[in-house]
């Protein structure tokens, strides 16, 4: 029987000595759905990624892949049962090629392990995933030019095909077109769209443009606490919302000195 959610936060709540930092946020994403987090600055949505991926234990509450618990579980577990995420920060094997940083993600959703005995090159499953999604990121013509040498827009879409390259139906990108041009953003929205088709999104982003351009629901974290999660017209006509940017914005302002 397939789960009502793929995503489901439960009165989720993490704290920091004795700063509560996600203060009780509730989230029901159903399969398929592309959603976008977005809130002011230390709203909590990378702590709020950190949680869902493992990478932080929550102080309580409850997070649900495809309906079973996985807080408590380890960041490579909860990968196995299939939620994947990127980082904002640049994970790649630099001497490495597209095509090897690829394989690399592929081996391991695989199930191989390091042997010795192994040639790379015979592993046809392997090499024809990573050729897939070398193609789908539209990289192939890059396939053999090091992470290292790559533009910094085709370096965040290798990370994208490393990131969807073990096949997990639940994708979480944290601020993909971050640095990029608005041509490259543009293109790179219309890529994140092509490769995620199908699967659960759930993307952190501060370019409006893009949450916009890519988000079926857009959930806004304010404070620890989700206080929308709508479709975005509801969501940009939400006085709640409007309230909490513009009082985020007026206090920034303050504090800068205007």
């Amino acid at each position: 029987m397939t789960a009502e959610y793929a995503v489901e936060l439960n009165d989720l709540r993490k704290s920091f000595g004795k700063t509560e930092i996600i203060r009780g946020a509730n989230l029901k994403v159903r399969p398929g759905e592309r959603v976008a987090i977005i809130g002011p600055n230390g709203a909590g949505k990378s702590t709020l990624f950190n949680l869902i991926s493992g990478r932080f234990g929550a102080t309580s509450g409850e997070i649900l892949l495809h309906g079973q618990r996985i807080d408590g579980l380890k960041p490579f577990e909860i990968n196995r049962r299939g939620l994947a995420r990127s980082f904002q920060v640049s994970n790649l094997f630099t001497r490495l090629s597209a095509f090897e940083n690829l394989r690399c993600a592929v081996l391991w959703s695989l199930g191989y392990r390091y042997a010795f005995w192994k040639f790379l090159a015979d592993l046809r499953d392997a090499n024809e995933r990573a050729e897939e999604v070398l193609a789908m990121i539209k990289l192939d013509k890059k396939r053999d030019v090091p992470a290292m040498n790559l533009t910094y827009a085709e370096q965040r879409a290798l990370e994208i095909g490393i990131t969807i390259a073990g096949g997990a139906g639940v994708i979480l990108l944290d601020e993909p077109t971050a640095g990029m041009s608005k041509s490259e953003t543009q293109r790179f929205i219309g890529l994140i769209r092509d490769v995620t088709a199908g699967k659960t999104l759930l993307t952190v982003e501060h370019d409006m443009g893009v949450v916009f351009g890519l988000a079926d629901k857009i959930a806004v974290l304010v404070y620890g606490e989700v206080i929308a999660f709508d479709v975005p017209e509801a969501v940009r006509g939400n006085l709640r919302v409007q309230e909490a940017y513009l009082g985020s914005v007026v206090a920034e302002g303050q504090a800068a000195g205007h």
